[in-house]
């Protein structure tokens, strides 16, 4: 049989148990063009609680009853599909179910042999190129800049800083807990990490960047937006990738008050969705990976198991129970 978990309803806030209901159902048949693809590993994601507004945005919501979006790897088991065979490592957007019958539409092959699968879910996945497109091409950081970045023990937080790093950034990250702040400077190489729910943001800022700050890359919004617009050195561009502390608001999303910061700096605010960069995502992949075999770029994966608790590891994105990229195996 075949698990599915799908959409039940629309969460107002911080989604519950019965947002999502798992079903049961006979694993798919394929037609010619098509395979059949194991998942064997889910991506989960904070843009995941936006996908279930129904809301315009860069992408469609998910629609009630539908099988709940996820970036995906897997393993192909049967093929009447030219371009892939059994036995083809394969990721795309298989959704939060164990089995999928696919025409290969937004899927492709990669080599496990050359990285472990749960990685071209997250470093070498999505969360990876969003990384490295926008501290790159949108922040367009450049030897000596001083980078913010929040959410730095996260799946792509970790990555921006660690770019900026290797591009000979100083770079200085916050995170919740002393436990993250250790990760992010000790294993990650940041040069300085404020612990957000412990410390004052501003002064501890100040301390690490008395200069100011060239590049704020944002995966938080609210506080730490405002405090960053308010530290901003000329010419600034602040990178705009997500905001997880206000996706669970009931009431309107808080905005940053200190805006005005960025007319004073003739600085930059820009919005960026990593979808835009797909026709590059390989030549990112392989630069990714060269950073890897050199030893200049970490990887970290968090991983449970069972799509049956789906739920309690979708919690951790908002709870800060975890560590680098989520992903839970549901393969049986």
């Amino acid at each position: 049989m075949n698990k599915q978990l799908k959409l039940a309803k629309r969460p107002v806030g911080m989604p519950t148990a019965d947002t999502w209901v798992l079903e049961e159902s006979p694993i798919p048949t394929i037609k010619e063009g098509e395979f059949l693809l194991r998942q064997d590993y889910i991506s989960l994601d904070p843009a995941m609680r936006g996908w279930m507004n129904d809301a315009k945005s860069y992408i469609p919501p998910v629609q009630i009853g539908e099988v709940m979006r996820a970036g995906s790897i897997g393993e192909v088991i049967e093929s009447k599909h030219p371009n892939f065979k059994v036995g083809d490592s394969v990721t795309g957007w298989g959704g939060v179910q164990q089995y999928i019958a696919t025409d290969g539409k937004g899927f492709y092959t990669v080599d496990t042999k050359l990285a472990p699968a749960p990685m071209y879910i997250g470093t070498l996945g999505m969360p990876g190129m969003t990384a490295y497109f926008g501290i790159l091409e949108v922040g367009k950081i450049k030897e000596g800049d001083v980078v913010l970045v929040s959410g730095a023990a996260g799946a792509v937080g970790s990555v921006v800083g660690q770019i900026a790093k290797i591009k000979g950034c100083t770079v200085v990250g916050t995170a919740g807990g002393p436990e993250k702040c250790k990760y992010v400077t000790e294993e990650l190489g940041f040069d300085a990490c404020i612990d957000y729910k412990n410390e004052n943001v501003y002064k501890e800022l100040k301390k690490a960047a008395p200069k100011g700050i060239d590049v704020y890359f944002d995966n938080v919004g609210g506080e730490i937006l405002d405090v960053a617009l308010a530290q901003i050195r000329p010419k600034a561009r602040i990178v705009i990738c997500g905001a997880i502390s206000q996706y669970n608001n009931k009431t309107a999303i808080k905005g940053p008050s200190n805006y005005l910061s960025l007319l004073v700096n003739r600085a930059t605010m820009t919005g960026m969705v990593v979808m835009d960069y797909a026709k590059d995502y390989g030549t990112a992949a392989q630069n990714m990976g060269m950073w890897m075999a050199q030893g200049k770029l970490k990887s970290k994966e968090d991983i449970y198991t069972g799509i049956d608790n789906f739920y309690q590891t979708f919690q951790r994105l908002f709870n800060g129970k975890k560590m680098g990229k989520l992903v839970l195996k549901i393969s049986e």
